[in-house]
């Protein structure tokens, strides 16, 4: 009985092996090649025979000292790795809504905030590592340039927004990831004419461009139209060679 009883478990046993650990998998990539072969391969994007990045990896647009290139669209921000989307260390910034190196120090009331600057009434200093805090040439407090105030400052400085003008909020806050390539149409829209003015097209052209590149929500009604950056700046650099 007990030797039956072995005999079949590690009949089963054997027989789940084969089919889940080989024949399953073998499957599974059969109908990725042959039906999804680009998403199954890492939806990778090649120029001139040369890979580029992923459609699914969103990734950098700055120069060497990490200041964002005119001439392209920027991602959102990302916390994954030292630069920012480095796939091998995918995280969000796990900060609280109310964390103040996410939103500002006193947020409600930033006439109380000891560090306040002219440009930025929520300012959290950046540690001088001797217990006092890092200052400008002019005496005001160098401001983390992380938190989402900061952010909305660059971001509007960068594009040529006025000071008080909205900001998408995907333009100033890291995705969980910290890998997603998609911005939402109104963070695009925002740096149009900057792109324009950077690469001598009209601001038509390149709206134009984010229209066509733009994907509507899911069945028309699951999450929010998005643009993908890593798409959008290839098809701005074959519209150059055009």
């Amino acid at each position: 009985m007990v030797r039956r009883q072995f005999a079949t478990g590690l009949l089963v046993t054997a027989s789940l092996l084969v089919l889940l650990c080989g024949v399953f998998p073998i499957a599974v990539w059969a109908v990725g090649q042959v039906a999804f072969n680009h998403q199954a391969n890492g939806s990778l994007v090649t120029v001139k025979g040369t890979t580029v990045g992923s459609s699914l990896i969103g990734q950098n647009f700055a120069d060497g000292a990490g200041n964002a290139l005119p001439q392209f669209f920027q991602p959102r921000p990302s916390s994954a790795g030292a630069t920012g989307y480095d796939a091998s260390a995918s995280s969000g910034s796990n900060l609280g809504p109310l964390n103040p190196n996410l939103v500002g120090n006193n947020i409600d009331d930033p006439q109380h905030n000891p560090y306040r600057t002219p440009s930025d009434p929520y300012c959290v200093p950046v540690a001088a590592g001797d217990g006092t805090f890092q200052k400008n040439p002019d005496g005001t407090f160098v401001c983390n340039p992380n938190t989402v105030p900061e952010r909305a400052i660059a971001y509007r400085r960068l594009n040529g927004l006025a000071p008080g003008a909205p900001v998408p909020v995907d333009a100033v806050t890291a995705s969980g990831s910290g890998l997603d390539p998609d911005i939402s149409v109104a963070n695009a829209l925002d740096q149009a004419a900057r792109v324009a003015q950077a690469r001598h097209l009209t601001a038509a052209q390149v709206v134009d461009l984010v229209r066509r590149h733009t994907s509507h929500r899911t069945w028309g009604v699951l999450g929010e139209d998005t643009v993908n950056v890593v798409d959008l700046n290839l098809a701005l650099e074959r519209l150059g060679d055009a």
